[in-house]
Formats: structure tokens, sequence, C-alpha cells
């Protein structure tokens, strides 16, 4: 427990706690405060709080890291090293726990792999940096000590990574590339989904996309880049424009109905376990010396079997 006392009047509560808990990042201690399990007079509060002369903090940390069991999970490892890990997730996995997924996820293998990872995500997400849903494939990045974390945040949230997606998606978008600028937030009534709101009720959203590759009238390969980071930013965006993910179902419910060669493709879409999205690209400047990594997943089985289904049926 902490008091201020006079001549911090004023303070933000974050700024205050970095200073008297040297142990915390000043980004460990706002996810604490977010989380509830930093109180200023016993009410949950915001790190941007200002303090005033007699405020009691309450310091309620969560139990550590380590008390998540490491469990052997399979993925590829792409590059480690003392800093960082990118691997290749497949689809399927579950990046941390949450309801439903106790066990087996991605943070679970990191954990059994490196032993120690970032504190920052919270003792449910330790080193996760950014997120990929569990059937999307593909790259991902996460830290294994806070100064890692807290620098690859920053990259995050100020849109200076570059994130390179592809999707299989019903119909055939007009012209050759475009911008998708709508803002997404919860679903009105579907609180587990996203929806493309108005700019007052949602956040901002900036995914720009290519056609790679068309398949008669029915598909299209597109190539994605996210310029910020929803949830399901690109299954919602692309699925707003009337060209759903394929296998997304979700999102994907309504598709126009089989006719022509798609009825002979569409063969192999009930076998699907997944959606077709995939991360293909991720590039960011290492925290540690400044150089600027690349890394590229190749493109899954299942994935790939399904464009080559198309090449088939469409040549």
């Amino acid at each position: 427990m902490l008091f201020n006392e006079q001549g911090r009047e004023g303070v933000r509560l974050d700024v205050f706690l970095a200073d008297e808990c040297i142990e915390f990042s000043r980004s460990r201690l706002q996810c604490l405060i977010k989380q509830g399990h930093i109180r200023v007079n016993d009410q949950k509060t915001k790190p941007s709080r200002p303090l005033h002369l007699g405020d009691c903090i309450f310091i309620d940390p969560p139990p550590p890291v380590s008390s998540l069991e490491a469990e052997a999970v399979e993925f590829e490892i792409l590059y480690e090293d003392p800093s960082i890990i990118v691997v290749d997730k497949p689809a399927g996995l579950v990046v941390h726990p949450a309801p439903g997924n106790q066990h087996g996820t991605l943070v679970h293998g990191l954990l059994h792999h490196c032993n120690d990872l970032s504190g920052i995500g919270g003792e449910l997400r330790p080193g996760i940096v950014h997120r990929l849903d569990k059937q999307t494939s593909g790259v991902l990045v996460a830290a294994k000590n806070d100064r890692v974390h807290e620098n690859l945040s920053k990259q995050f949230a100020s849109g200076t990574v570059e994130k390179t997606y592809l999707a299989l998606v019903h119909g055939v978008p007009p012209g050759t590339h475009g911008a998708l600028n709508f803002a997404i937030g919860r679903h009105p009534v579907k609180r587990k989904q996203m929806s493309v709101r108005p700019p007052c009720q949602g956040r901002h959203a900036l995914t720009l996309w290519e056609k790679k590759r068309v398949y008669g009238e029915d598909f299209a390969e597109i190539e994605l880049q996210l310029k910020t980071g929803r949830t399901h930013q690109i299954r919602v965006h692309m699925a707003h424009m009337g060209f759903p993910v394929v296998g997304d179902e979700v999102y994907g419910r309504g598709m126009p109905r089989w006719n022509g060669h798609s009825l002979r493709a569409a063969g192999i879409l009930p076998s699907l376990s997944r959606h077709l999205l995939h991360a293909l690209q991720l590039v960011f400047i290492h925290p540690d010396n400044g150089t600027r990594m690349t890394f590229t997943s190749r493109l899954p089985e299942d994935f790939n079997s399904v464009l080559q289904v198309l090449d088939s049926v469409y040549r």
C-alpha cells in the first residue's frame, strides 16, 4: 500500500508508480491498473488518473507468470535470439489462454520452449505483443523481456510494423487494388462479434488490398496490408464489402449460391476446418540493434491445396 504525499498532487498514477515501483516497467504498471490489480482508494481507475494528497494506492499483483504451466505445443520457429522469438503459428492454435481454451495454447508452448517471457501482457499473455485469430495461420513475434515487449508494442501502436496477409475470398472485388477505411467496433447485437460502425462508435481501421489472382467470378486471391490492428479487421472489412474470406463461419454466412465452375470447386469447401487467411509477412525493427527484420511464412498445405484445386477447375 502506498500513500500520495505532499508535493506530488496532480501526478498521473502510472507516473507515480513508475517512480515508486522500479521493478516494474511503466507499461506493465498500466496493464495492472487496467486489469484492476492496482486501485486508488480501493476503486478501480485509469493509468492517467491525477493523484490527490492522501490518496491510498492498493497494489494486488496477479500470480507470477510461472504459475502458467508450460506445455509441449507444436509450432515452427522462424527465428530466435535472447530477446525475441518469431514463430509460424498453425491454424487451429489459440495464441493465449481464454475461456474454453485453458491449455495447449501458443503461450503454453512458448513457455515450454523459452522457460521465461515478458510479463507485460499479464499472467495469461506473457510475451504476447500481437495476436492472430485461432484459425489464422502465419507469422507472429513474441517478446522475452519487458523492455523488448514495450518497444515492440510501441512499433505496433504507431503503425510502423508492416503486416501482410493473403486471403481467398468469395467473389471478385472490382478494380485491382483499394483501401478499406471503416471504423470497427463491437456488433450492436452479437456482442462476441465485430462489425463496421460509425466513426463515433468504433475505432479507426484501415486495410489496403491488392488483387493477385481471380478464379472466374467466384473467388479471388487477395493480398492485404494491415495499417491498424483491430480485432477480426480483415474478416470484418472484406465481409462488409461483400467479399468474405472463404471458410469464415462467423462473418461469411449468406454466401451466393454455387453455379457453373464454382459448383465443382465447392466440393472442397465443406472439408475446410478454418478460414483461408494467412499472415504472410511481418516486418519490424529489432529492439536491440535497430535492424530491419523481415519474416515470411510459406503458405500452409491446406490453403495451398485449395488454390491447386481452383487452378485445375478454372484453367
